[in-house]
């Protein structure tokens, strides 16, 4: 018979899988309390680092239907639940296993598959949603600026023309 609170945790990390954008997971062996204070503050508001025994993680990622994590779950084992875009958190996780060798980053799962460690470099390396809209924006108003002066050049060389043609009888009539 499972113990209730054993119950409770694995369906609160199911719940986590359940609303999670993306989960990521780590081995933090060796890094202090202080350490992972320092990571979850670096991962900001939109992700959780929780701390879970492995056999309770399979039976929630199974409780939900998601496979392909079981070679994840080896070791002490953290798992980043990510709400909204993952690639902020996939970047605060790189950076903080860059100065903390304690961190390694196994893998992840995200839409619906696991990933590799490659992959979740990969996210990484992404530019972030708000980085990417303004650079989409500045594209966007550069092509506009563009269309704007090729519709403005027909008119331009009119003028031009005109006052070419007016200069010319000017300069006729004069002589």
């Amino acid at each position: 018979m499972a113990k209730p609170d054993k119950v409770d945790a694995v369906n609160e990390i199911a719940q986590r899988f359940d609303t999670a954008t993306a989960a990521l997971v780590t081995e933090y062996r060796g890094l202090s309390m202080a350490k992972l204070t320092e990571l979850r503050r670096a991962l900001g508001q939109g992700a959780t680092y929780r701390v879970a025994k492995n056999t309770l993680v399979k039976r929630a990622a199974e409780q939900q239907g998601i496979e392909g994590l079981d070679d994840l779950f080896i070791g002490p084992t953290a798992i980043t639940f990510i709400e909204g875009e993952p690639v902020d958190a996939a970047k605060a996780l790189r950076e903080f296993g860059k100065d903390n060798d304690a961190l390694v980053i196994k893998g992840g799962y995200m839409d619906g598959r696991a990933l590799s460690v490659a992959e979740v470099e990969r996210i990484a390396d992404l530019d972030s949603r708000e980085v990417t809209l303004g650079k989409l924006a500045g594209a966007m108003q550069a092509k506009m600026s563009q269309a704007a002066s090729l519709f403005a050049a027909p008119a331009t060389k009119a003028a031009r023309l005109a006052a070419a043609l007016e200069e010319k009888k000017g300069s006729e009539s004069g002589s």
